[in-house]
């Protein structure tokens, strides 16, 4: 596993805390290099001052993204591991499920990498038990919580409901460990149903009452109040507000982004707006 090919370099927050735990058993020696990569400050050389400045605002940026990015991807790759065995059991189903996820949305090295760190991750939560890494998971939550930005925290919720979906079930043990991990993390049981019932609201074929709960409001809501919800949902998941993550994480969220439309759509057309 080598640093640089999705989650290395710059760590970011997950050097600390909870997530920096599990970071040292899962990521090993590319936890190391990541550390080395923050401490180390002597391997640029400029010809004058201006350069100096020039070249220390640039890698300063590049150390700032690609701490904020790990720290999002490990992130995701712990809470995945919870999901994943929020029914006790790891199904080869699943897995294949989560590597398909991890490739099309992040590339073939990530599908790699990151079932890599999932692995270690299941043998860690085997060495604690589930009681234990339970406890781990909410206080990294309240770590995500406390270091990474409201519409970063969606999105990762977002994708989190999607490694739930990628079987074509979501048993009441996943629902509990989504709900549970979006209010330790700053969010709502409802932004859990309501990215559940994307896919479906925003189908033609599907319920118009689903439509509805991807706005968070009931059938008898008036026009204003369907407009009012929308103008929410569109102001909480825009994609310019997760674009410093990488331009895959934007992708995602302007498919979530553009679920949302045509849910909002679909309500528009029945009630003639």
């Amino acid at each position: 596993m080598a640093a640089g090919k999705w989650i290395g370099g710059v760590l970011g927050f997950i050097t600390a805390g909870p997530l920096g735990a599990l970071a040292g058993y899962a990521l090993g020696s590319l936890f190391e290099h990541g550390l080395d990569a923050v401490n180390r400050d002597g391997d640029h050389r400029y010809n004058n001052a201006y350069d100096a400045y020039s070249g220390n605002q640039s890698y300063g940026r590049q150390q700032s993204y690609e701490g904020e990015r790990n720290s999002f991807m490990f992130s995701l790759l712990v809470l995945s591991s919870y999901i994943i065995n929020a029914d006790g059991k790891i199904m080869h189903s699943e897995m294949e499920m989560v590597r398909r996820f991890l490739r099309q949305n992040f590339g073939e090295a990530a599908r790699q990498q990151g079932e890599e760190i999932l692995l270690k991750l299941f043998e860690q939560q085997k060495q604690m038990g589930m009681q234990q890494y339970r406890s781990v998971i909410q206080d990294s939550c309240h770590q995500i919580r406390a270091n990474m930005m409201y519409e970063q925290r969606l999105q990762l919720l977002n994708f989190l409901v999607m490694i739930a979906k990628a079987d074509g079930v979501v048993n009441p043990q996943e629902i509990q460990a989504l709900k549970e991990m979006a209010i330790h993390m700053g969010l709502s049981a409802e932004d859990v149903d309501q990215m559940l019932n994307l896919e479906s609201g925003a189908s033609s074929t599907g319920s118009l009452d689903d439509a509805y709960r991807v706005l968070g409001i009931s059938p008898d809501a008036s026009n204003d109040e369907v407009k009012a919800a929308y103008r929410k949902m569109a102001l909480k998941h825009h994609p310019d507000k997760v674009a410093a993550l990488g331009e895959d994480v934007r992708r995602a969220a302007e498919k979530k982004f553009q679920e949302i439309n045509d849910a909002k759509d679909r309500i528009y057309k029945a009630r003639g707006l």
